[in-house]
This record gives C-alpha cells, sequence and structure tokens, in this order.
C-alpha cells in the first residue's frame, strides 16, 4: 500500500467535505425557514465531524491535510447564489441545488471506494462506507424534501 496514495485519497473526501460545508453555509444564509436552517446546520456539523476523522488518518499517516474546496464545490456555491437571487430564495430551487451538492458529495466518496480501495487499510474502508451512508441518507433527506415539494 502506498502511503501517497492513500493520503490523497482521504484528501479527495476531506475537500469534498469543505465543499459541502461551505455549501450548506450558503444555503443557510439563502433560506428564511426555520426547518431548511435546521437542517442545513445538521448537514455542515456531519461533514465538520467527517472532515475531522479524515483529517486525524492523514495527519496519523503523516501526510499534509488538503485545504480549500473543488472546482466543482465553488461552482455549486456560485449556482446556489445565483438562482436564489433570480428565484427570490425558493424553497424547490435551494432544495435542487442542494441535491446537486449532494449528488457531489456521494459521487465523490463513491469514486474513493471504487478506484482507491486497494490503497485503503480495512478500518478506513469501514471509516469512508460509514461516511458514505451518512452523507447518502442526507442526500435522500433532500431529494424527499424536494421531491414532496412537487406533489404539494
Amino acid at each position: 500500500m502506498e502511503t501517497e496514495k492513500t493520503i490523497d485519497a482521504l484528501n479527495k473526501l476531506i475537500t469534498i467535505n469543505n465543499d459541502r460545508i461551505e455549501g450548506y453555509e450558503t444555503a443557510t444564509k439563502e433560506t428564511e425557514e426555520q426547518d431548511l436552517k435546521a437542517l442545513f446546520s445538521q448537514f455542515t456539523s456531519t461533514s465538520q465531524q467527517c472532515k475531522r476523522e479524515l483529517i486525524s488518518e492523514v495527519i496519523r499517516l503523516g501526510g499534509e491535510v488538503a485545504e480549500g474546496t473543488m472546482i466543482s464545490g465553488k461552482f455549486f456555491r456560485v449556482w446556489m447564489d445565483v438562482k436564489a437571487a433570480l428565484t427570490g430564495k425558493d424553497r424547490k430551487t435551494i432544495l435542487n441545488s442542494c441535491e446537486f451538492g449532494e449528488d457531489a458529495a456521494k459521487g465523490t466518496y463513491e469514486k474513493v471506494l471504487k478506484d482507491d480501495l486497494e490503497h485503503l487499510t480495512s478500518e478506513q474502508q469501514i471509516m469512508i462506507r460509514s461516511q458514505h451512508s451518512i452523507l447518502k441518507a442526507d442526500h435522500d433527506k433532500v431529494k424527499l424534501m424536494r421531491d414532496s415539494l412537487a406533489n404539494a
């Protein structure tokens, strides 16, 4: 197992959690609805916890922790700002934007689990699968909330 490849895989996940944190901080500012503010705050906390676990592992391996966000995350935040401004902070539009970000997070975890599995210890795999499961549940929650508006 190459330590550098392990660190790189973990750093991809740190970066997508940075995106998610910033995205949900933006989403919280864009909505006046208290249930969404609470939900987005919960999602931010989830990513902060995931990030802490990943950072601990990178440090344990002697690596340098990634900072910043992915290009796609910056796009997600800008897109959300633009859409919110144009739609007058419409609930469905905000949830659509959140689902877009959730798809990116879920996809990053799935890509690491598919492409980098051989570089991860069984403990790291368990941690990443657990985080992926939590993020997938968050994705499904956003999707359900968004879809319920179509039926309202």
